[in-house]
């Protein structure tokens, strides 16, 4: 099978297009035949050597596919069954191997490339909007990079669960597809400085929660963003990781909450994950949750959808298709 590999972490021409042979399922795996893989920041981290792993490594962390074989003990899915799932690193593949408890079948009607652009993004959204600060009509988060795969779809989510949103975009075209997503306000960060907008929009309170996934360039500021005793989510590190804190930090600024979420520990559970990730397909195949997939590349292009990711020259999903 052709599988993308890294041998030696650094820049987007370390990933090369390898022939390596299909793996077996072992016991409580499934072989997935990839028809589509997602193209995210966590995949750049493990790129990069940011987030380690033992070369050579196969990138990708989501994806959607048919089942081609089942290991000894699955009774969930069969040969032929429609899935997607994310967080098994491996999907930049023709095929990969993933836990039997990690899969979610896709539902009818969903096409399998939409299924995939939606699970690491959309559960992520889910989580952040959900769990770990739940949002209710009372409450006003100040969303970054919300154009961006996440972005959008956490502020869609927001909205969903009655919240203010004020967003912050690179660029007025992002700045309408943050409108579109539902934003209330939107703040074009290279022309107004956030922090004094949030403020003003507040009326000098600051918001309950910020979402930060652009990391070491907001970081700061964002802090100066929340009122007493709100939270600061930092789940991205686009701009780079956030610099290390004193904790009295946070007491000066307000008793504020800092936290730094994965989506693994959200789906901890099987019914953790099947609660998001059905949620979230069933949203975007009934249409309450729009996805746009921004652009689709081939297999052998990996690197340059990592550039363009990097580059954030993209608004919204970038996708490899391989099967």
């Amino acid at each position: 099978m052709k599988a993308i590999r890294i041998h030696q972490v650094g820049g987007p021409e370390q990933m090369k297009l390898e022939e390596v042979e299909t793996p077996r399922p072992a016991p409580g795996q499934v072989l997935v035949k990839i028809a589509a893989s997602g193209v995210n920041f966590i995949d750049v981290y493990f790129r990069t050597g940011l987030y380690p792993a033992p070369t050579p490594f196969t990138p990708g962390m989501e994806a959607a596919g048919t089942v081609e074989a089942v290991g000894e003990g699955v009774t969930e899915f069969g040969v032929g069954d429609r899935v997607a799932y994310a967080m098994t690193r491996g999907s930049y593949a023709e095929y990969a191997l993933v836990p039997a408890h990690s899969l979610v079948k896709v539902p009818d009607g969903l096409e399998l490339e939409t299924a995939a652009a939606a699970m690491l993004q959309g559960m992520t959204a889910h989580y952040l909007s959900h769990s770990t600060f739940p949002l209710n009509s009372e409450h006003t988060a100040l969303i970054h990079a919300a154009a961006g795969g996440t972005g959008a779809l956490l502020t869609q989510m927001a909205k969903m669960r009655g919240a203010r949103v004020i967003a912050t975009v690179g660029s007025a075209s992002k700045a309408a597809r943050a409108r579109q997503a539902g934003a209330d306000e939107v703040i074009l960060y290279n022309e107004q400085d956030f922090e004094a907008e949030t403020r003003r929009l507040t009326n000098g309170r600051g918001v309950d929660v910020v979402y930060d996934s652009v990391g070491a360039s907001t970081f700061l500021k964002s802090l100066n963003c929340l009122r007493p005793r709100g939270m600061m989510v930092t789940f991205g590190n686009a701009s780079g990781p956030v610099p290390a804190i004193e904790p009295l930090l946070l007491s000066s600024k307000g008793s504020l909450f800092l936290t730094r979420p994965t989506l693994t520990n959200y789906c901890a559970s099987r019914d953790e994950l099947l609660w998001r990730a059905g949620d979230v397909l069933s949203w975007v195949a009934s249409g309450a949750l729009k996805l746009e997939i921004y652009q689709t590349y081939e297999l052998a292009d990996a690197p340059q959808a990592h550039r363009d990711l990097e580059g954030r020259v993209s608004s919204g999903k970038l996708l490899l298709r391989i099967g």
